[in-house]
């Protein structure tokens, strides 16, 4: 018998991404997919690969004998429905924030800590990181393998898919309504998203930071298991898709721009790749990275402000590799080492 895996959260960004991502890798061990979401999408289609599934009604259904969920319908949906997967025997692949600093929850990215996925046992919870983490862990665990890490600054331009399809609807409507002389109040947004950009994401927490920003500190830590120093700040931008970030990092000892770059481009299967001309245009943008599995660095250059410090250009479709597809290389792990 093949793998029965259900994806709740079908209908969202992040889960018609998962799907398609899935469809694309037509994994032979999986027998079925199963399309979940909320009572008012119950019977709605969504494509998968040249198919299409019937959404099915999650608060109905019964997880016994689903082998792996994938849940991408945020935090609150995880607190509720993930306990019930699990206690069916359902082995639970989490994209919400909600068990990621749980000790015993296995913290992923397939590319830098793939040997801790079968600590799902102590849970039954496998829980994929931020978007922004793992765009810029993809990169930076490389340079972390030559001269230790010992801070990192980060500025990131996160665009509306982060916060999903009506967030995105916003972003149109507004820019729509502003062209016609019109005004339209936010709702998903505390401030105007079209022309703007809006320095919070996530709750304000006692100490300044937002949620989105402790996120960032706290699960770089976990993932490379090192007491590394990090600051961050999560700034909303008027774009539909891909995450972008200014990331600084200071080393415990001497990196040269060209190590860094030779690192990044030399490392086989690492998911990253170097686009790094010194000339107009020739570096990636937010729009160049729809659709790309690939995290993308550009402008490496030393920082000379601190006495062993580089700086860069980190950009990802935060759908992509910032969700799906490392939920979906987590489960194609997963699955041949549970076959």
């Amino acid at each position: 018998m093949g793998y029965k895996i259900a994806v709740i959260g079908a209908t969202g960004r992040v889960g018609r991404e998962v799907l398609s991502t899935l469809a694309e890798f037509q994994d032979e061990a999986i027998d079925s997919v199963i399309a979940l979401a909320s009572k008012k999408s119950e019977g709605k289609k969504v494509s998968f690969g040249d198919k299409e599934l019937t959404v099915l009604c999650l608060e109905d259904y019964d997880f016994v004998g689903t082998n792996v969920a994938i849940f991408c319908a945020g935090y609150h949906v995880s607190e509720k429905y993930v306990p019930i997967a699990t206690q069916a025997g359902c082995i639970v692949i989490d994209n919400s924030s909600y068990f990621r600093m749980k000790e015993g929850v296995p913290l992923i990215i397939p590319e830098i800590n793939k040997e801790k996925i079968m600590e799902y046992k102590n849970h039954n919870i496998i829980s994929n990181p931020n978007c922004t983490t793992i765009q810029m862990l993809l990169v930076l665990h490389l340079l972390h393998q030559k001269a230790k890490i010992k801070r990192i600054v980060a500025s990131t331009y996160q665009s509306t898919s982060g916060a999903g399809k009506a967030a995105m609807d916003e972003l149109y409507d507004q820019t729509k309504k502003i062209f016609m002389n019109e005004t339209k109040k936010p709702k998903i947004f505390p401030k105007q998203i079209a022309f703007n950009c809006i320095p919070h994401i996530g709750k304000f927490m006692e100490n300044g930071s937002t949620e989105e920003e402790w996120k960032m500190q706290e699960e770089t830590k976990k993932i490379l298991e090192e007491d590394i120093k990090v600051t961050a700040t999560c700034v909303r931008v008027p774009v539909f898709i891909g995450h972008a970030m200014a990331v600084n990092v200071e080393f415990d000892q001497h990196i040269t721009e060209e190590q860094a770059r030779e690192m990044l481009s030399e490392a086989e299967d690492s998911g990253v790749l170097v686009y790094n001309r010194r000339e107009d245009g020739e570096y990636i943008t937010q729009i160049d990275v729809v659709q790309e599995n690939a995290v993308y660095v550009s402008r490496i250059r030393r920082d000379n402000t601190v006495e062993h410090g580089l700086n860069m250009w980190i950009v990802a479709d935060n759908l992509r590799k910032g969700a799906a597809l490392n939920i979906v290389q987590i489960l194609e792990i997963l699955i041949r080492e549970t076959q």
